[in-house]
């Protein structure tokens, strides 16, 4: 199943980087360029270098030039994890693409790859929390309390999956159809965004 690849590029991932835990790291992708497991092992190493982002971004003392470099990091992060996704859209609107509608197949919520953003944003949660349910200088307090929401959220994995592959079969059979809208981000582009082409008069 597809989420049971997703899933464990996640985890592989997430592992790799935790090798060094160092946000300066270059991903090292192990996967060919022209396979889906490039793209979802490039959206994972994504989300996981912001995740850590956002962490060292919360530090209180941090220096203030330090955290507004950090801020347009993760500003050009969140554009290339968007490119990432439509990309991942653009390999499912390509496998499907064959594919005859019924007459009253209908549209999903989210296309494919955004339901599959979020199973990445999960696997890092997972990580990140089992890490605080097992950790030796917390109190049992503090261990037990995590790991009722690790609990919760791999719930929530299995569910989130088995609903990913339930719309990757519908689409299959055409019960319902994709129909992506490609992001119209607007701050990061000096023709939209206000700030920036009234600096350049």
């Amino acid at each position: 199943m597809f989420t049971e690849l997703s899933n464990r590029i996640f985890d592989q991932s997430i592992l790799d980087y935790h090798q060094y835990n160092d946000v300066h790291k270059a991903i090292s992708n192990p996967y060919e360029k022209t396979g889906i497991e490039h793209l979802l092992y490039l959206k994972n190493w994504i989300d996981t270098v912001q995740w850590h982002l956002e962490d060292i971004i919360r530090d209180p003392n941090i220096d203030p030039v330090e955290a507004l470099g950090i801020k347009r990091w993760i500003d050009r992060s969140n554009q290339e994890r968007t490119d990432v996704v439509e990309y991942i859209d653009s390999y499912f609107l390509d496998k499907y693409r064959d594919v005859k509608t019924l007459p009253d197949a209908g549209v999903n919520t989210e296309s494919p790859a955004w339901a599959i953003d979020r199973l990445s944003i999960l696997a890092l949660k997972i990580y990140h929390m089992r890490e605080e349910a097992t950790r030796a200088d917390a109190s049992a307090e503090h261990r037990a309390a995590c790991q009722r929401k690790l609990d919760i959220l791999l719930e929530q994995r299995t569910d989130l999956s088995g609903a990913i592959e339930t719309l990757l079969e519908d689409i299959a059979a055409g019960r319902k159809y994709m129909k992506v809208y490609r992001q119209m981000k607007m701050y990061n582009d000096p023709s939209l965004n206000p700030v920036l082409y009234k600096s350049e008069k």
